[in-house]
């Protein structure tokens, strides 16, 4: 493994080590969003699974970029143990995000930012995405892009702090 390599997965353990210890918790306050079909996405309904909480928008070059591995890790995992869940951060009238989704075939469900809609924590940047370990609480967190095999990675080595 090249010296940038350790650094970038260094950095990333860290930051991540850091979110957990700090005891950043969804699951503490029921977080409900609507998709784009009107459809209540509560994450206390995927208890008991990872979920990936992805804040993205379309304008946003590595977001869309990381859209094919969300679709792959969210198709390959959801009927088991994760599943990703899209948060569009700008103001976007339904039908334009709907027909944006339909043309980049995202299949995990997508939800549009509200005023009232509270965040997970801290989005520096986007995209941004937070990874909440079976029991709700932020395991890590990825402020830009992420992959298929980042996720998995990350599931399979991740030890819960008590």
């Amino acid at each position: 493994m090249n010296k940038i390599r350790q650094f970038q997965v260094l950095k990333y353990l860290l930051v991540s080590l850091f979110l957990a210890a700090a005891g950043v918790q969804a699951g503490s306050d029921d977080y409900v969003f609507q998709d784009l079909e009107g459809n209540s996405v509560r994450l206390s309904d995927y208890h008991g699974k990872w979920v990936v909480v992805n804040y993205w928008a379309t304008w946003c070059p590595p977001c869309l970029e990381e859209i094919p591995e969300l679709v792959l890790f969210h198709d390959t995992h959801k009927n088991k143990d994760a599943v990703v869940i899209g948060i569009n951060m700008e103001e976007k009238d339904n039908q334009s995000l709907s027909e944006f989704v339909d043309d980049f075939m995202v299949t995990y469900p997508i939800v549009q930012m509200s005023d009232d809609m509270p965040l997970l924590g801290n989005i520096p940047g986007l995209p941004t995405t937070y990874l909440l370990d079976p029991s709700g609480k932020t395991a890590a967190v990825q402020v830009g892009q992420i992959t298929q095999e980042m996720l998995e990675d990350f599931m399979a080595k991740y030890k819960p702090t008590q």
